[in-house]
Order: structure tokens, then sequence, then C-alpha cells
């Protein structure tokens, strides 16, 4: 009597790092190859929908996100007149709204959404102050940038399925309103400074706004202990592995070796991502770096493209990150640590 084999059961782990980096290669395969404008922001949008959401997206429903977010970033063209004519005024508006932004994150609003309101309130506002077709030129990328991630996010969702006895994942556990208030402040703060480096040159910056939001959002999970290796570990193995990124690309510079290297180095931290090598840090750790990867390597392929210093640039590109990283360490290390005097006053005198 022949015996039935029982199938194989997929570990859902296992399918979900090889979605992360599948999907995040091929997203930046066809970004550059494309030629679409701002082209390492496709994949980052790719790396938060697959590193978020365990379930595909419905055409119709990326078609909808895509026209939230072209109206939600268009709040930053509202803003333009007041940047301009009253700075102050417009610097103090927008660091209100972010504030309100983060809020609304962390009260459970989409986090996707809240990401698309943060880049419309700093990068399309700030670049429309230079620029207004440099702002309409963000905007595009945005959309575009969705519309390429949500596709590929079907395709990898095809490629490597969720399997069927996949266990949900856990809710996150809901904050106090106190603790809402000062985490959804401490990401406005690490914020808003790049904002303002942003409208003094917008060209140079408008990259440093992007990891300062990424910042902004891992400092939610972030306290004063752990910020150090938690957002500058990230940010310096982030900028190592785009160093020896470059240096492997630069053997045989092709469409395709871009590919295969990112889907290599998209595997490695994938699979620390999804403990299939368990590792000390967060996962939150692992998506900054792989964010940071991305974010370096696609501008010094621009520097590359425009005929630009690429290592002067890299270099600079970097110390900012570093800096921008560093001061954002400093604001949750001073907001905890008021927070813990507050809690020892409050406790002395109860």
């Amino acid at each position: 009597m022949p015996i039935k084999s029982r199938p194989t059961e997929r570990n859902p782990r296992a399918q979900r790092a090889l979605r992360l980096a599948a999907g995040t290669a091929l997203c930046l395969a066809v970004s550059f190859g494309l030629a679409l404008p701002i082209p390492f922001l496709a994949p980052v949008l790719c790396v938060l929908l697959l590193g978020t959401l365990n379930q595909p997206l419905p055409f119709k429903v990326g078609l909808v996100l895509a026209l939230a977010a072209m109206l939600i970033t268009g709040v930053g063209l509202v803003l333009i007149p007041v940047l301009r004519y009253y700075p102050f005024t417009g610097v103090l508006l927008i660091g209100a709204s972010l504030f309100l932004a983060f809020r609304f994150g962390l009260r459970g609003g989409n986090n996707l959404l809240v990401t698309f309101l943060v880049i419309g309130l700093t990068m399309i506002s700030s670049a429309g102050v230079a620029d207004f077709d440099l702002a309409m030129m963000v905007i595009g990328a945005l959309v575009k940038g969705l519309l390429l991630a949500v596709m590929v996010v079907a395709f990898s969702h095809r490629l490597f399925p969720e399997p069927a006895n996949a266990p949900s994942p856990p809710a996150a556990p809901a904050l106090a309103t106190d603790e809402v208030t000062r985490i959804a402040l401490r990401a406005t703060l690490i914020v808003l400074p790049t904002f303002v480096l942003a409208l003094i040159d917008p060209a140079t910056y408008l990259p440093i706004i992007l990891k300062a939001v990424s910042l902004g959002q891992q400092s939610a999970t972030t306290t004063a202990r752990t910020a150090g290796r938690e957002l500058i570990g990230s940010t310096l193995l982030g900028g190592l592995l785009a160093i020896l990124f470059w240096c492997a690309l630069s053997l045989f510079v092709h469409l395709w070796m871009f590919f295969l290297w990112t889907l290599l180095f998209g595997l490695v931290l994938a699979r620390k991502l999804y403990a299939l090598n368990p590792t000390r840090q967060t996962p939150g750790f692992w998506l900054n770096t792989l964010i940071t990867l991305i974010i370096l390597l696609g501008q010094s392929v621009q520097d590359s493209a425009a005929g630009k210093d690429v290592y002067t640039a890299f270099a600079v590109r970097m110390g900012l990150f570093i800096f921008v990283t560093l001061y954002a360490c400093l604001m949750v290390h001073l907001l905890d640590q008021r927070q813990e005097t507050w809690l020892r006053v409050k406790d002395g005198s109860s």
C-alpha cells in the first residue's frame, strides 16, 4: 500500500525573507532601468510595503493609495507660499503638522499614509520653495514609485506566497496618551531640523529628509539605552554595506548585476530581519539598514551617471547621515531623561 507523503509546510519567515529580497531587487532594477525620477524612492517604498504587510495590496487599493498619496503630498504645495513670504510661521506650521501626523500614526493610524504626509510636508514644500517644477517632479516620482512598488509587491506575493498556516502578526501594544505625545514630539524634533536644512539647498538635502523620516519612525521603538546601537549602528552598517556593494558592482557594471547584487545583499539582511539568522538587533535595525543602503547606493549611481565625483559625494552624504543620526540619538536621550526625571518627581510627591 503506497504511503502518502505529507505536504511540506513552508516556513513563513523564509518566504517573507525571499519575498523582501526578490521584490526589493526587482523594484530597484525596474526603477533604474526605466530611469524614473528619484529612482531609489520606489525600492524604499517597496521595502516598507513588504516589511510591514504580509498580504499583497489589491490593484484597486493600490490605485486608491496612489491617489491618496498624491492628494496628501499635495499639502506641501499649499504651504509653499507661506514658507516663501512668512518663513518662520511656515516652519512652525509644518512642525505642528508633523507632530499631529506622527501622533496619528502612533494612535493606530496607517503608517504608510503617515510617511506620505511627512514627505509631503517636508520634501515637497522645501523643493517647492526653490522651484515649483521640482516639487511637482517629487510628487510625480512618489506616485510613479508607489505604483511600481505596489505592482512588484503583488508579483512578489505570487512568486513567494504567504503559507496558509502562517500565524497573524500580533497587534502592536497600545501606548499611553502621554507616551504618544512624547514620542510624537521626539520624532518631530528629529525631522524638523533636516527640513530647515533642505530649505537652504533642496537638491543636496532631499535624500537626507528621507533618512530623517526613517529615523523618526524608528525612534518610536527606541529608548535612550538602545538608541546608539539601534540608530547609529544601523546607519553605519548601511554605509559600510553601500561601500561593499559599490566595490562589487564596479567589477562589472550592468543592470542585471545591479539586480543580482541587490538580491544577495537583500537576502543577507532579510534573513536577519526575520530571525532566520537570529541576532541581538531588532527588526527595525535591519529594516533601517536596508533603507540606508538603498538611499546611499541609489544616490551614488545617480552621481556616477551625472559625471560627479562619486566618492566625495558619498563621503559628504554619509557624514550628513551620521550627523542626523547623532542628533536623533540626542533627542531620544534628552526626552527620555526628562521623562524619567518627571516620573521620579511624581513618585516622590505622591
